[in-house]
């Protein structure tokens, strides 16, 4: 019989990334851990993983990930499987050490399943609100989706943020719709921004690998999914090379997803394939290594109601590391980035590329932007900044308490010379 701890103990799921590889949860994680927690983790496991170890003190269990594919019938195995896995090492950690708190992180809302369940036997639910699914859905089907799906993902949101003890929000527009659309109180939701820990994103050394000489480099660094705009940003170049005749660049693209075929083949039908470098998945050093050596950073998210609304981690990585930025003019993206970006209008690839040629041609520019964004990253929006208002979540659930919302830092002010 397992010996129960006097600590709280939680359990966070993971349904669409693998622990340590997602740096939202193990930051929380890592808190929770430093704040006295014990903490265990369930996710998917990348093909290195095994099912079962102790990450830096996280109790780690992982289920092998299904295949990845589209359509309304993958995305149902997908839940459906991946939900299913969830629960059974769930009960697997709740004959173990056990858990008083279950932290869940969308997609997909059907984890609201297995917190409703624990709820029964006293256990907390926080729901922690990643995405907003039904935007979600609307933007990887181009809007020409299943309205009845669509009425279920609305459905699962609603449930997942009643039935929750409280609801983790991730931005301030994250947390309008939870009040607006969901009916949930303000002292039921904390705003717990995603940022990049400064203890481990600092730049380093470029690399040859990524720098060819005589070259501006250009790079992005993420997921690759359908509605990632990576399809934008080739068309982007496109026109870099034959409507603006620059031919003076090097595009490094960090990142794996459901897209990742498709784009290697446009980047062939656009005639790209000399300008753009495809890296695959990199994490530790080697992706720092890779983001140390770009000149400019992009996030091409196009512009629609999920990614206007949805806070990118990209962004801020950028800024921890010094990058100016191009991106679509997004209001989150505006509200993150700040001076640290140019933002080109609407979905107009051909403005992105000229974006990209006022910062190739502006050394000056671009040195400000990145040291502007560095600022406003340590000042403002890294994970320390995020910690008091996790754990007032925490202890909202705790002690039956409203949560204390910290408030972030004075905005950082910085004089161009």
């Amino acid at each position: 019989m397992a010996i129960r701890s006097s600590k709280m103990r939680a359990l966070l799921l993971i349904e669409n990334n693998s622990y340590p590889q997602d740096p939202r949860m193990r930051a929380q994680a890592e808190t929770l851990l430093r704040a006295g927690y014990e903490v265990t983790v369930i996710s998917p496991a990348r093909r290195e993983q095994g099912w079962h170890e102790v990450v830096d003190g996280v109790e780690v269990f992982r289920f092998r990930a299904p295949p990845e594919a589209g359509g309304f019938l993958g995305y149902l195995w997908e839940y459906l499987y991946s939900t299913t896995a969830l629960f059974a090492l769930s009960v697997i950690a709740c004959c173990g050490r056990g858990f008083d708190i279950i932290h869940a992180a969308n997609p997909a809302d059907t984890l609201v399943v297995i917190g409703a369940f624990y709820k029964f036997f006293g256990k907390r639910f926080i729901f922690d609100h990643h995405d907003l699914s039904p935007e979600l859905y609307d933007a990887n089907s181009g809007g020409r989706g299943n309205p009845i799906v669509r009425r279920a993902l609305l459905a699962l949101e609603w449930l997942s943020c009643r039935v929750a003890d409280h609801v983790i929000a991730t931005n301030e527009t994250y947390k309008r719709i939870e009040m607006e659309r969901c009916g949930v109180p303000a002292e039921r939701i904390t705003v717990v921004r995603n940022g990049p820990d400064l203890t481990r994103f600092n730049p380093i050394e470029p690399s040859p690998d990524y720098r060819p000489q005589g070259k501006t480099v250009i790079a992005y660094l993420g997921a690759m999914g359908l509605h990632d705009g990576l399809d934008c940003l080739l068309r982007a170049l496109h026109h870099l090379v034959n409507t603006l005749q620059r031919s003076d660049f090097h595009c490094v693209l960090i990142g794996d997803g459901q897209a990742l075929e498709g784009l290697k083949a446009l980047t062939t039908r656009l005639e790209l394939d000399g300008f753009v470098q495809f890296t695959g998945w990199l994490s530790g050093e080697e992706k720092l290594r890779a983001l140390s050596s770009a000149d400019i950073c992009v996030d091409p998210d196009p512009c629609n109601p999920y990614n206007d609304c949805s806070t990118m981690i990209k962004i801020a990585e950028y800024m921890a590391l010094r990058k100016p930025i191009v991106a679509f003019d997004l209001h989150e993206s505006r509200y993150t980035a700040k001076d640290a970006a140019l933002f080109a209008c609407g979905n107009d690839e051909l403005d992105f590329a000229r974006k990209l040629v006022d910062l190739m041609d502006d050394e000056p520019s671009r040195h400000f932007m990145g040291m502007s964004g560095r600022l406003r990253a340590e000042q403002c929006l890294s994970w320390a900044h995020s910690v008091p208002n996790l754990l007032a979540a925490y202890n909202a659930v705790t002690t039956g308490g409203r949560s204390r919302r910290a408030t972030l830092s004075p905005e950082p002010t910085i004089k161009k010379r």
